[in-house]
């Protein structure tokens, strides 16, 4: 019992490390989900992300088939500032379309990405910097498991990117060609227990004529230090368009600095309807210095403070004689 609370504390002190700076002593991914989270990975991290998923769908009204793989894939650079971040995002989709229509099928292969983003996120609130209700109980195994209100109070980002597209893309609406404007607010609050829960409004190719409005809703959940699980909803809307995807799934940290993942997404509708497997991985370059904090015991303090006792002791010296 011993040994379950002292892992319990150090999972707990990890997560309030987290909470005080973006730096975490072991990796941060978006992975396994869509979402992005509102913290960044922490100055001098570089950071990539990526993963390959089978494609399957099939449009039940239009009597088409689509069956293909992807690849996706980011990277990320903390620097500056502890709440900034760069990314790069993209994912990239090779497939076979059949349209079933006529007496004999008619078969077309596409490839081209479905998204290239560059952009910056930036931590603008973070509801835990500096609270003191928010450090661990390290006396008591069962105060760090109750329940807290002060949870309830998102940290919150923005994130401001451009999006690239190809003209002729098979992936994108008719009138999308070029760079357009990405705009995103993420949400995240950290629970008690190893729960986790992100939240990501998103309005993306602005501008265009098929303008896209999407929101991602994650929870995680660590149950060991090295397992995590997740379920994860993500809406669509434009009108080019619209759907409502679910994916569940979960990673594992096999290093501290390395991680796994897979999940399986669906939809619940036949235009089309949508099933994929997808698997990943993380990795990150750990650049990361903490800042030095004059603590009044550097050699220039000690300095300092020698000059003063010698000045007090003169002016003594002085009154005596």
């Amino acid at each position: 019992m011993r040994v379950l609370k002292s892992i319990f504390v150090l999972l707990i002190s990890l997560s309030f490390t987290s909470t005080y700076a973006q730096y975490t002593e072991v990796i941060n991914s978006n992975r396994p989900g869509v979402s992005k989270s509102a913290f960044s990975v922490g100055t001098g991290i570089v950071q990539f992300e990526a993963g390959a998923f089978s494609v399957s769908e099939e449009h039940v009204p239009l009597n088409y088939e689509v069956s293909g793989f992807g690849l996706d894939f980011a990277v990320r650079y903390g620097v500056l500032f502890e709440q900034l971040e760069f990314s790069l995002d993209g994912i990239y989709q090779n497939d076979n379309i059949t349209f079933n229509s006529a007496n004999v099928p008619v078969k077309d292969k596409r490839s081209n990405f479905r998204n290239f983003t560059l952009g910056a996120k930036y931590l603008v609130y973070d509801p835990y910097k500096n609270a003191e209700e928010s450090k661990p109980n390290l006396y008591s195994y069962h105060d760090n498991k109750k329940f807290q209100w002060k949870s309830l109070i998102p940290a919150v980002a923005v994130y401001v990117g451009a999006n690239f597209d190809t003209k002729n893309n098979p992936y994108t609406a008719p009138d999308v060609e070029g760079f357009s404007p990405k705009v995103m607010i993420a949400t995240q609050n950290n629970f008690n227990g190893g729960w986790v829960f992100v939240m990501n409004l998103i309005k993306d190719r602005i501008g265009s004529e098929f303008s896209e409005f999407q929101y991602i809703l994650t929870l995680t959940h660590s149950f060991t230090p090295q397992w995590v699980v997740f379920g994860e909803a993500q809406g669509i809307s434009s009108d080019f368009y619209a759907d409502n995807i679910f994916r569940v799934g979960g990673a594992y940290l096999w290093k501290k600095d390395f991680q796994l993942d897979a999940n399986i997404a669906f939809n619940t509708k036949d235009t089309p309807s949508v099933f994929n497997i997808a698997f990943g991985a993380s990795y990150r370059l750990d650049f990361h210095k903490d800042k030095k904090i004059d603590n009044g015991n550097s050699a220039k303090e000690e300095g300092k403070r020698k000059k003063r006792r010698k000045k007090k002791k003169n002016k003594t010296d002085d009154f005596d004689s």
